[in-house]
């Protein structure tokens, strides 16, 4: 990631979800102390924005902050990617190049996925974090490097260490201090504010219109289990942006039932667990249309408009979750005779 990250305001970054409240105090402490920091969590929750966030608050903010996933760098090359290589150190060096920990003087060093980093550079790694010193591939010279080192992983790197996976003490100098960042499905209160801010984003990014997030769309969202976490939901905004609300709403599935979802026993044998979790999701949805139907006195159109979908998918779920009104069977009145009751209808399209 180059340049300015857009989530390094505190508000959208950390949200009001009282788990972030926990990782922003315990940030806030040691933004200047200059010690290791160990970020863990899923992928996409947001631990390079935090570093970034942790840097531009820090003692070490004037200095670059760069930063490298290990996990994207074949190992033969991340060494060199990290500590630099003299001239002539092998095939195809034909000149001197400095690697990350220089050009972090003064500044932070962010290492993303340090549980993907080979045994063997590990050990030099380590080295450095003890006493700032390193040599450049090729060279028997030691340099210094004052740079801060942050690391981040998704994997549980004490399981790594058990299985000798991972060096015991370099997981102890680098782990001074760990924040762990939640999942968004455990921070859905968060999902509001993240939401309109990258809609704004990619309005100004894309040159595009775009209206703000109704109620019901945004309770839509917060119903979601989002397994690409922030990034996912970035992505779900920028179709929104570029597409139009119906990639959004059609293109999603709930995936965890809402306060009104009961489950039902099975009438007779085992019911396969696709077909429950198929069920609470088709209850879910018809939920979520049938209080913005109610909101707007059933007034279809509108209903269409608050959710931000077309007119014609709403009609279609309309039909799909059973809310349509249907005609009334013909009924027999005190004579005896038939009389059919009239058509029930929406009271405005």
């Amino acid at each position: 990631m180059t340049g300015r990250d857009p989530l390094l305001s505190a508000e959208v970054l950390f949200g009001c979800s009282p788990a972030m409240m926990v990782v922003r105090q315990r940030a806030e402490k040691i933004c200047s102390a200059g010690v290791p920091i160990l970020l863990c969590g899923d992928g996409g929750t947001g631990k390079e924005t935090l570093a970034r966030w942790i840097h531009a608050n820090s003692d070490s903010r004037n200095g670059p902050f760069l930063g490298v996933n290990c996990a994207a760098i074949p190992r033969t090359l991340l060494e060199s990617e990290l500590f630099g290589y003299e001239k002539g150190a092998f095939t195809g060096a034909w000149t001197a190049k400095p690697g990350r920990m220089e050009l972090a003087e003064n500044g932070t060093l962010f290492l993303d996925e340090i549980g993907e980093v080979d045994p063997e550079l590990q050990s030099k790694l380590l080295h450095f974090l003890q006493d700032k010193s390193f040599s450049r591939i090729g060279d028997l010279t030691e340099r210094k490097a004052n740079a801060r080192v942050i690391c981040a992983t998704s994997i549980d790197l004490e399981e790594h260490v058990a299985a000798k996976k991972f060096r015991a003490d370099l997981f102890h100098r680098i782990n001074v201090v760990q924040l762990r960042l939640p999942p968004l499905r455990e921070r859905s209160e968060d999902i509001p504010i993240l939401a309109e801010h990258f809609r704004t984003l990619y309005v100004k990014q894309f040159g595009r219109e775009a209206e703000p997030l109704g109620r019901p769309v945004v309770d839509y969202l917060r119903s979601l289990r989002w397994p690409g976490n922030i990034r996912e939901l970035a992505n779900c905004m920028a179709r929104y942006v570029l597409v139009g609300p119906d990639a959004t709403i059609e293109n999603k599935q709930p995936a965890k039932p809402g306060p009104s979802i009961t489950a039902k026993p099975a009438r007779a044998g085992n019911v396969p667990l696709k077909r429950i979790a198929s069920e609470a999701i088709r209850e879910l949805e018809r939920n979520v249309i049938l209080d913005a139907l109610r909101a707007n006195r059933w007034n279809r159109r509108k209903t269409a408009q608050t959710l931000k979908i077309s007119y014609r998918t709403l009609i279609y779920k309309i039909r799909d979750a059973g809310l349509a009104h249907r005609k009334p069977q013909p009924r027999t009145d005190s004579v005896g005779g038939s009389q059919a009751s009239p058509k029930t209808r929406f009271p405005s399209e």
